[in-house]
């Protein structure tokens, strides 16, 4: 027997859509009947039960929510960790005081990230997103590049979980902007968080109504050392919550990194090998997290942050490499370099504005005008059984 077809209506006009494609849009919709509208076979369309204006209302909400899920969708998402305690106080050493809430990658900016980033925004790599050494010095290497200016491609070398190295403060305040334009293909390097306009030296600063940037010294120095729980907590000196330099053991115990203290983490030998990749996976040291729960803000690669020194751009955190020890992880310790520096050392992660998903937002209304019908009803149903006593 074939059955008609189901649809919602939507306005006075009669203009009405699938049922199948609108169920998509919100599960919650697919359990209440009462929304249905039969278009028979004649074209007459009836409705169930519902009064005209507030099934609009609802139908209006569940169709935003599945038009949203129709628009072009990031090609890179970024796992993000609140940093509460607005308005803490600053550390003994000037740092950390941040008075607002935010939100910062809870890992460093991948190398499976940043290749997405590179095949959607440099098929030409007019502003040198790439730099060879990502794929030829081995020790950190992680991207390939082929095809020649115009059609340029890039690939995956080895595991896409380890963070990005290689990269100035211009890659950084480039994949910002891309991230902020929606981080689809093509989407603007030279807007947004920053003006750069081509620029790749020199000092640029953030502009307002950024909602993704390079974190500030005090914003990345507060997710990295505050203890949290208040405006008055204290600092730790590490960021795996420990005022005992760490280890560097891979796995689950508490307070590691990755950096060498006399051996390599990688292979906890005090050899080097020019074939080894010393840099460890996004969240390898299980169980020394920060307190808002960021990973590797000590150690694997130093990052960069929005502080500025004359010429230079800040860094902290420390690094894998001989050349630094258990001190570069501390508080107390921090690097100026130029701006368009690339070392084999060097990455990021981003900071954010913390936001309601847009889903939650119209699910939740959704739900509190189908709630609300409910309680009409009732109260409906209670007022007919008053007038209409039994007998």
């Amino acid at each position: 027997m074939k059955t008609s077809p189901v649809f919602i209506l939507l306005s006075a006009s009669r203009k009405a859509w699938p049922w199948s494609l609108l169920s998509q849009a919100s599960p919650a919709l697919a359990r209440h009947s009462r929304l249905i509208c039969i278009a028979n076979g004649g074209g007459a369309i009836r409705c169930l039960g519902m009064r005209t204006r507030t099934a609009f209302l609802i139908v209006a909400a569940l169709v935003a929510a599945f038009t949203f899920s129709l628009q072009a969708q990031p090609l890179v998402t970024i796992e993000t960790v609140t940093v509460g305690d607005a308005g803490n106080s600053m550390d003994n050493t000037g740092y950390g005081a941040v008075t607002n809430v935010f939100a910062i990658g809870q890992y460093e900016v991948s190398l499976s990230q940043y290749t997405t980033f590179l095949n959607s925004v440099a098929a030409t790599d007019t502003y040198n997103l790439y730099n060879a050494s990502m794929a030829t010095f081995l020790n950190t290497a992680g991207i390939s590049r082929s095809g020649s200016s115009g059609s340029y491609s890039y690939a995956l070398v080895g595991s896409g979980s380890r963070p990005v190295s290689y990269v100035s403060w211009f890659d950084a305040a480039r994949f910002a902007n891309w991230m902020q334009n929606g981080a689809t293909n093509g989407a603007s390097t030279e807007a947004g968080a920053y003006t750069l306009d081509g620029a790749t030296s020199g000092i640029i600063t953030k502009n307002a109504g950024a909602t993704w940037w390079i974190p500030g010294e005090d914003e990345w120095y507060k997710a990295a050392y505050y203890k949290g729980g208040g405006t008055n907590a204290g600092y730790w000196l590490y960021p795996t919550q420990s005022d005992t330099a760490p280890g560097n053991i891979i796995g689950s115990a508490t307070n590691q990194a990755n950096y060498n203290n006399g051996v390599y983490s990688v292979t906890q030998s005090e050899e080097a090998s020019n074939t080894q990749n010393y840099l460890t996976e996004s969240g390898a040291f299980g169980d020394s997290e920060s307190f808002y729960d960021t990973y590797d803000q000590g150690g694997n690669v130093f990052e960069w942050n929005d502080s500025i020194q004359g010429p230079y751009r800040g860094l902290r955190g420390g690094a894998w490499t001989v050349n630094f020890n258990y001190v570069s992880l501390g508080s107390s310790f921090s690097l100026d370099y130029v701006p368009q520096s690339e070392i084999y050392y060097l990455g990021f992660r981003l900071a954010t504005v913390p936001e309601p998903s847009t889903y939650a937002l119209l699910g939740l209304a959704a739900i509190g005008m189908l709630a609300a019908l409910r309680r009409r009803k009732l109260v409906r149903s209670d007022a007919l059984k008053n007038t209409n006593p039994a007998r």
